[in-house]
């Protein structure tokens, strides 16, 4: 995500690191570049001139111009302010003391906004152990009532609908009566959205908002729209005074604008970020680790938290007990490719990493194809083969390889990655080994 912008903002930065001692004029010559860097990511313009002079009046100081590493301090200021910018910290959700709490999702059509609702309430249940109700309330768009309930099917969530004969205020109420009835404690009311805002549109939210109270409004904004987000949150915002916003997108080509101005122009928060197409693919909002990412500092939390959620505790503690009788088969192999798999796009995580030089990985494409042949290969075994892979001779291999669909290079580059694992793993004893299995095995595929 902001490949773009974070490259240029690292142009800048660059300047200034080739300089041991750095002057005033050095520092508003590096600032023009960002503002540059900023305007052409499509963030707004008033937001851009504001962070700039922030960023310069505190860079311009004695502490920063005299210090003994000038260029630290200033990449420093701009992480700071960048944070600042984006809401400093992340903010979770507001729930209801008395009753279910009433979620209403707004926003144009096409920017996510039913999946969303899906995505946030798939999270509630699987992490926070909430029991939520889809409530289906766009009854113009064509299919739009079939696409919740096939999302609530995949997530095993229920969804209330009246059909597309009723009026969305009609809906709204009916399945809150619903949720309270059947013990629901979250409710999500998806919306109509328009192709454009009109006045019909807003009106008709008004009225669900005064009828089911919600908790929370939140917006769901295509971060690809870059400065045309920030109106479109604006005149919601104007009408429905919402509580937050969910950016749609970010795993796109995005270049940052709407991430960049939304809370500084509408004074609302991002709470959610959608970073792909899987129902999981939905983080919660951390301005400090987006401006990590934006300066080319890595994640390490989100890194660290996505490998929590795939890690599995018994499975941790069975491959302990491998590792300390030096038993490990391709089936242990295999699932430790799940887990990693399970963390998400692989090109995103190496983002993640701190210290990566991104302009090296420009080139660099994991290839999804090859993933999918290792797993493959190894279910292609029989189980005896996996257990003792010392007997996979050359006409076993032409057999796994034809049961794949691969050639017999594929089965071969498997069996090498596998027995890399292994000479890894026998470097690891004792305490270390138990250290190395509790932590989670992390393999390079």
């Amino acid at each position: 995500m902001f490949d773009s912008l974070v490259d240029k903002m690292n142009a800048a930065f660059r300047k200034f690191r080739n300089k041991g001692k750095l002057t005033e004029a050095d520092v508003k010559e590096g600032m023009r570049e960002i503002k540059l860097a900023l305007l052409e990511a499509d963030v707004n313009y008033k937001v851009v001139r504001e962070f700039t002079s922030k960023v310069t009046e505190r860079a311009v100081g004695t502490d920063v111009l005299e210090s003994l590493m000038p260029a630290q301090m200033i990449v420093k200021i701009v992480n700071e302010e960048l944070t600042a910018l984006m809401g400093s910290a992340n903010e979770k959700l507001n729930f209801s003391n008395n009753g279910p709490t009433v979620i209403m999702m707004v926003g144009l059509q096409g920017a996510g906004k039913t999946t969303h609702c899906g995505k946030i309430a798939g999270m509630l249940k699987n992490k926070h152990k909430r029991r939520p109700l889809l409530v289906a309330c766009d009854v113009y768009r064509p299919a739009a009532i079939k696409q919740l309930q096939v999302v609530g099917e995949q997530l095993d969530i229920p969804v209330f609908t009246m059909g597309d004969q009723v009026s969305p205020v009609e809906i709204a109420k009916a399945g809150v009566r619903h949720a309270i009835e059947h013990g629901h404690d979250v409710v999500f009311i998806d919306t109509a959205g328009r192709l454009h805002v009109d006045e019909t549109m807003m009106d008709e939210l008004v009225a669900i908002k005064e009828a089911v109270e919600p908790k929370e409004i939140l917006l769901v904004i295509d971060a690809m729209l870059g400065q045309d987000a920030v109106n479109v949150a604006e005149t919601f915002n104007d009408k429905l005074d919402l509580t937050g916003v969910v950016l749609t997108k970010l795993d796109g080509d995005t270049r940052g604008g709407a991430a960049l101005s939304v809370r500084s122009v509408t004074g609302k928060p991002i709470k959610f970020v959608g970073i792909g197409e899987k129902l999981d693919a939905i983080e919660p909002f951390y301005p400090d680790r987006m401006a990590s990412r934006i300066l080319g500092m890595g994640d390490v939390l989100s890194l660290i938290e996505k490998a929590e959620n795939a890690y599995d505790e018994k499975q941790a503690a069975e491959l302990e007990e491998k590792l300390r009788k030096n038993v490990f088969t391709l089936d242990d192999f295999l699932d430790q490719f799940r887990q990693i798999k399970k963390m998400g796009n692989v090109e995103q995580l190496i983002g993640m990493v701190p210290g990566i030089d991104r302009s090296k990985l420009k080139d660099v494409k994991i290839d999804e194809k090859q993933m999918a042949h290792t797993e493959a290969v190894i279910l292609s075994m029989t189980k005896k083969e996996r257990a003792k892979p010392d007997i996979l001779n050359a006409k076993r291999r032409q057999r796994i390889a034809a049961g794949a669909g691969v050639g017999v290079d594929e089965v071969n580059r498997v069996m090498k990655q596998y027995d890399q694992v292994c000479k890894m793993m026998k470097q690891f004893s004792g305490k270390n080994m138990k250290k190395f299995a509790r932590k989670g095995m992390k393999f390079p595929f």
